[in-house]
């Protein structure tokens, strides 16, 4: 298959298939990052966020069990790869939360958005793309490298199932498909969420997306001879990986990521389809226009610096367990908590 279609062109198709999965997520199981800490924040339920931890728990437990069978090396990944640098975790998840609340949605339901006929969204996707190319190699990729450590080669791959491995002798797929197991028994111990079987279901498409990532990027890195990275579901250099493919394709391969963003709008699009939710809609006010691309802008130079965005970090690299996922998404969290509180409550002082 690879000699046929091509080693680039099979790892776009594998990207592809579980971008079409999220995108369904998107809009027909609600899985949406701000969504969720929004509805624990302020409209008092924890059923999205509970979506995410069982997704969480699912994609562990599907990525060590693929490590236990030989099937995959976390190890391969960039996530366990390069030393933890914890402030880029920090600096870059809090600025990315933040510009995630500004902006109204992350890079990921914003293609997803965009699958629903929101044109705003498209403006939010561009503006997360270019920025985050600036950041990577662009003008400002000279003051990320000189004021942030650099991450090199780590000697030992930095996750935490490898970490409790050493530390105890037990095997590391063991302790990984623990504690994914010990997720979403979490998740489901909510009565609420359990009755909705739909939960479960979103959960388990959710978590595969990354768990074919991984399995099919790995089967092309043990047969291969192009040395592509093992990688997984990331939305904000991918994106503007697809702006530059689609103004440059002549002299450009196709790429997991590029498959992964075309697939997220595609099961998006279908997703608003079997709803009977597509629209077209625009921005009418300057206002909130200029918020969303100052959001934007956030988002795409933080993931950057944290290395990866809310399914970056918040889904692909927590699969994995790496050390950075749980401090990334805190400070995702607590970015998108004080936007959003300067949104919606304000900080000045109460009146009595």
């Amino acid at each position: 298959m690879l000699d046929v279609w091509g080693e680039a062109n099979v790892a776009a198709a594998i990207g592809l298939v579980g971008g079409i999965l999220l995108g369904l997520a998107a809009r027909l199981g609600r899985f949406c990052t701000l969504g969720a800490i929004e509805d624990v924040l302020y409209g008092g339920s924890d059923q999205r966020i509970r979506l995410w931890i069982a997704a969480i728990g699912f994609a562990i437990i599907g990525s060590f069990g693929l490590m236990a069978f030989g099937l995959f090396d976390p190890a391969q990944s960039f996530y366990l790869a390069r030393t933890w640098v914890p402030i880029a975790s920090i600096a870059g998840g809090l600025l990315f939360g933040y510009g995630m609340a500004l902006a109204g949605n992350c890079g990921f339901t914003a293609l997803a958005r965009l699958g629903g006929g929101d044109l705003r969204s498209f403006v939010i996707v561009v503006v997360i793309g270019m920025s985050a190319y600036a950041t990577l190699s662009g003008p400002l990729a000279w003051v990320r490298v000189n004021i942030l450590p650099e991450s090199t080669l780590a000697a030992e791959p930095n996750g935490i199932a490898h970490m409790l491995g050493n530390l105890t002798g037990i095997s590391t797929p063991f302790i990984g498909i623990g504690i994914g197991l010990s997720a979403v028994v979490y998740a489901m111990s909510n009565r609420t969420f359990r009755k909705d079987k739909s939960n479960a279901f979103w959960s388990f498409i959710i978590a595969s997306s990354v768990i074919i990532a991984w399995a099919g990027m790995s089967y092309i890195s043990r047969t291969g001879y192009e040395d592509l990275a093992v990688v997984s579901h990331t939305f904000s250099a991918p994106i503007g990986e697809s702006i530059l493919y689609g103004m440059t394709s002549s002299g450009r391969s196709l790429s997991f990521g590029i498959g992964s963003v075309a697939g997220v709008w595609i099961g998006a699009f279908a997703g608003s389809l079997i709803k009977g939710h597509f629209r077209w809609e625009a921005c009418e006010d300057p206002r909130e226009l200029r918020r969303q691309i100052f959001g934007a802008a956030m988002m795409g130079v933080g993931a950057v610096v944290a290395l990866g965005c809310s399914i970056g970090q918040g889904l692909s690299a927590f699969s994995i367990l790496s050390f950075s996922a749980p401090v990334t998404f805190a400070a995702i969290f607590a970015g998108a908590a004080f936007g959003l509180r300067q949104l919606i409550v304000g900080f000045g002082r109460a009146h009595t």
